[in-house]
């Protein structure tokens, strides 16, 4: 089986389906099946197997899917036409685990693709492999498999791809087909004219009059336009409404409702009184100097108001103030009990350090007089040689003293040797003893006596030897004879 995936060629591109019984890992061949590749790829890009159900599965060789209309002969491909097969010498149905087009044809293929279950020979040259399944999320692409089939192999419960990731992309030139759709989208609305339609009132016999009730019909039309009318503005002179607002309204919404009716009842008198030019720009006059009066009578409640905004100003100005100070002194809490739990943290570490100095005080105090003899002793060479002979020479005096003290020549020490012979605990009577040995003659010994000590020597090159050692054999083979005659 190794021999199997050595021969495969090597991978470029990673796509993960998340389907309804796991995750299943796909690694690509974009090199030996391009035209496959971009199109798993892109498809996947866009979405299109979301959903999607693996619609038929025969057990033992494969599980089939990517029709969006689960019947087996839907799906389209991302050239709009299909593409046609790519067959490569080393990509071959040996194993499971291979991903692979369906098709119903040579060149016929779209969308759909199959998983192996199993070695399937029969399918050499006739599917385009473009992709395996890697690591552990083979068990879960052989779950796929793991369900109830009618008889023409679909199953009654089919599992299905939830969504695609394209965790790889080999192919950096892919833009989705939905983002091309809405970029065209985009273009064509930019691309419509925003001009209004203009009327041309030049064709009509009496276009001068259509010309000038427009514009009148659109004056009227922008000064109704930001607020609506009721049944008070439209029907003011009606006795049975009343005049008195239902909702009670501030001083200076009052006095906008006043001023919007003196303005109303000074244009209803200069409409029925203006029957000329001059009337007419003196009744606009008149109603300028009422508006002016009006707005003068009213800048006074407007400057209590402004007054009123002040403070209102001030006082939250005063609430982000205090917002700010409450949040320094909670920002200097964190930073005072953080300081706290690094200082802890330190006297801890301090703590544990002067334990461990304990511990090992016996053994740095060892050490450290181990260090101070070893820098004592003198390193090998000459001046060790001469130490040795010294110390030696020392030792020989000494034997010399001894037995001079035990045949009573001298009887003075010096004072370096009593020293010496404080600190031995047997003392220097064992250096005056002396070794004696009993003489005893040593004789030649003789060969022809036999003693408890003599030993034979067999050498197997004499003549002799080899005459006795025939002999025996043959007595040996005599003998053998005879036990054998006797029984």
């Amino acid at each position: 089986m190794s021999n199997i995936y050595i021969q495969e060629p090597p991978t470029k591109g990673k796509v993960l389906l998340k389907t309804s019984v796991g995750d299943i890992d796909l690694e690509l061949w974009s090199k030996e099946a391009p035209l496959a590749c971009r199109n798993f790829v892109q498809l996947c890009l866009e979405g299109y197997y979301n959903g999607t159900v693996f619609h038929r599965v025969v057990r033992g060789l494969c599980v089939q899917g990517g029709d969006p209309t689960g019947t087996g002969e839907g799906g389209q491909s991302v050239y709009g036409k299909p593409f046609k097969d790519e067959f490569h010498q080393r990509l071959r149905f040996v194993r499971r685990g291979l991903v692979a087009m369906a098709n119903s044809g040579p060149n016929d293929n779209c969308s759909q693709f199959f998983f192996t279950l199993d070695r399937a020979d029969h399918l050499h040259g006739k599917h385009t492999i473009f992709a395996k399944v890697t690591g552990k999320t083979v068990y879960n692409m052989l779950k796929l498999a793991e369900v109830e089939v009618d008889g023409e192999d679909r199953p009654l419960h089919p599992h299905k791809i939830k969504a695609t990731e394209v965790l790889f992309n080999p192919f950096d030139d892919i833009v989705p087909r939905e983002i091309i759709r809405e970029e065209k989208k985009e273009k064509k609305e930019e691309a419509k004219s925003t001009a209004r339609a203009t009327k041309n009132f030049k064709l009509l016999s009496f276009g001068d009059e259509a010309e000038e009730d427009e514009e009148e019909v659109n004056a009227v039309t922008e000064e109704l336009r930001p607020k609506g009318k009721s049944s008070h503005d439209l029907l003011k002179d009606d006795p049975r409404l009343s005049s008195v607002p239902a909702v009670p309204t501030s001083p200076s919404a009052a006095d906008n409702q006043k001023r919007k009716k003196q303005d109303s009842d000074d244009s209803s008198d200069s409409d029925q009184d203006s029957d000329s030019p001059d009337e007419d720009k003196e009744a606009i006059k008149e109603k300028i100097r009422k508006k002016l009066k009006t707005t003068a009578n009213v800048e006074t409640p407007a400057g209590e108001e402004k007054v009123e905004t002040d403070q209102d100003t001030k006082s939250r100005i005063e609430a982000l103030r205090e917002e700010t100070r409450a949040l320094k002194r909670e920002l200097q809490r964190r930073q005072k009990a953080k300081q706290e739990e690094e200082e802890e943290k330190e006297r801890m570490k301090e703590e544990e350090k002067e334990e461990k100095e304990d511990a090992l005080a016996d053994f740095h105090s060892e050490r450290q007089k181990y260090l101070e003899k070893k820098q004592k002793e003198k390193k090998k060479g000459g001046s060790r040689e001469e130490e040795t002979l010294a110390l030696l020479s020392k030792f020989q005096n000494k034997l010399f003293s001894v037995r001079k003290e035990s045949t009573g020549e001298e009887e003075e020490e010096e004072q370096e040797e009593e020293e010496e012979e404080e600190e031995q605990p047997l003392g220097d009577s064992w250096m005056a003893h002396r070794l004696h040995f009993e003489a005893q003659q040593v004789q030649a010994k003789d060969a022809n006596v036999v003693t408890a000590d003599s030993y034979d020597i067999y050498d197997p090159r004499n003549p002799m030897n080899k005459r006795r050692m025939e002999a025996s054999k043959q007595a040996m083979k005599e003998k053998g004879r005879k036990f054998v005659k006797d029984q």
